[in-house]
Parts: structure tokens; sequence; C-alpha cells
């Protein structure tokens, strides 16, 4: 298997596959939804996605809905 490298980060895994447009949104999206997010209820750096439109912070231990991806 080969490795990602760092022109293609988390899209290296799709080779050649899907087309640049798709892979470079696909890096945006993933590069932004994998850091810890700002809770809203805190208001600090704490909150990560658990699952899709799930997530929980780390500082004040809520656990709550909203955006899919990241939040806003």
């Amino acid at each position: 298997m080969t490795s990602k490298s760092k022109k293609t980060k988390a899209a290296g895994r799709f080779g050649a596959r899907y087309g640049k447009k798709v892979r470079v949104k696909l890096v945006k999206v993933e590069s932004k939804q994998r850091v810890k997010q700002k809770c809203p209820f805190c208001e600090k750096l704490g909150a990560k996605r658990l699952s899709k439109g799930i997530w929980k912070c780390s500082r004040c231990d809520k656990k709550f809905a909203a955006g899919t991806y990241y939040l806003d």
C-alpha cells in the first residue's frame, strides 16, 4: 500500500481516483473537522466530533448535536 504525500494530505488514500477538485474539497473539510472546535457552552476549544453531528466537549463534558462536519 502506498503512503500519502505532503501534497495530497488525507486525500492521498484515493490515489488518482475521483478527480482533483473533489479530493481538494475533501482535504479542506477533513482537516477542519479533526481539530478541536470552540464549544458553544463554555466558549473554549474542547469540542471534538464523535460521529455525524454529535459533538462532545472535553472541558465542560457536555455532549450535544450540531453541525455535521464542523461547528460554525
